[in-house]
């Protein structure tokens, strides 16, 4: 499964911005899609998912109630539409995906399968 991440960008602090994550076929009605972020010197950390199956989004403590997971299956796309941004949320953002259950949909780099390129994301102060 290939994945591509797009709408990174350089962005002031407290501004939003919208990733878009592109997928064939029907991926997304067939596997469950997520967001990391890696910031430079750190490791890679979940941000959020949602099941292939739709319904309501998860989140790490850090994306709550300024990210918001959502997809557009027929088009093959998810997005992560962040809000309110700060510096500490710049890095690359990668979507992946995977076919974990909804009882253990997955936070760790090892549970997600396919990843996608990573797209930057930078909040300057």
């Amino acid at each position: 499964v290939q994945l591509q991440a797009s709408g990174g960008g350089l962005v002031q602090a407290g501004d939003s911005l919208r990733l878009s994550c592109a997928a064939p076929g029907r991926t997304f009605a067939n596997y469950n899609g997520g967001w990391f972020r890696q910031a430079p010197g750190k490791e890679r950390e979940f941000v959020g998912g949602i099941m292939r199956s739709g319904g309501t989004p998860y989140y790490s403590d850090s994306a709550k109630g300024r990210f918001t997971i959502s997809k557009a299956t027929a088009k093959n796309m998810i997005y992560l539409q962040m809000n309110n941004l700060n510096p500490e949320d710049t890095a690359i953002y990668y979507c992946a995906v995977n076919r974990r259950p909804f009882s253990d949909p997955g936070y760790k780099v090892g549970d997600w399968l396919y990843w996608g390129q990573g797209t930057q994301v930078t909040v300057s102060s």
